[in-house]
């Protein structure tokens, strides 16, 4: 179990790199969302940095079973710290809902709770979509 916590913190300190494409578009588009996703991506690495210090010397080759508890923690982690942004940047919004629109963007099924998709900030809007495109490559 802890060996598959190091190998999640690694993931999750990998997976704050996808906050900088929407930080970017946040800069560009001047749309006030830089520092929730600045808050997103530093939270993210530093519960991914804090999970591998603290199970470090618990590092081991994988098995197959491991291997399960691994995607099924991954995906539902990242869904939820993917969340952030939303919750952030549109107030109002439930923890149940941006947990649906992530969990829904990284399996690729596409489905939304969200109203009002065209007045959204880029940045937001881009978030949403780039969940979508990392479900499809993972």
């Amino acid at each position: 179990m802890l060996a598959v916590l190091n190998v999640l913190g690694s993931m999750l300190m990998l997976f704050s790199i996808t906050y900088l494409l929407p930080m970017l578009t946040s800069i560009l588009y001047g749309d006030g969302m830089l520092v929730d996703f600045v808050y997103a991506g530093a939270g993210c690495l530093l519960v991914g940095a804090a999970t591998v210090a603290v199970t470090r010397k618990h590092r081991r080759e994988l098995r197959s079973r491991d291997g399960f508890l691994l995607v099924t923690l991954g995906w539902a982690m990242m869904s939820a710290i993917a969340t952030v942004p939303l919750m952030l940047g549109l107030p109002g919004l439930s923890f149940t809902d941006a947990f649906f629109e992530t969990m829904s963007g990284l399996s690729t099924t596409g489905a939304t709770v969200l109203t009002g998709l065209d007045t959204m900030a880029p940045s937001l809007n881009l978030w949403r979509h780039a969940l979508n495109w990392y479900g499809g490559m993972g």
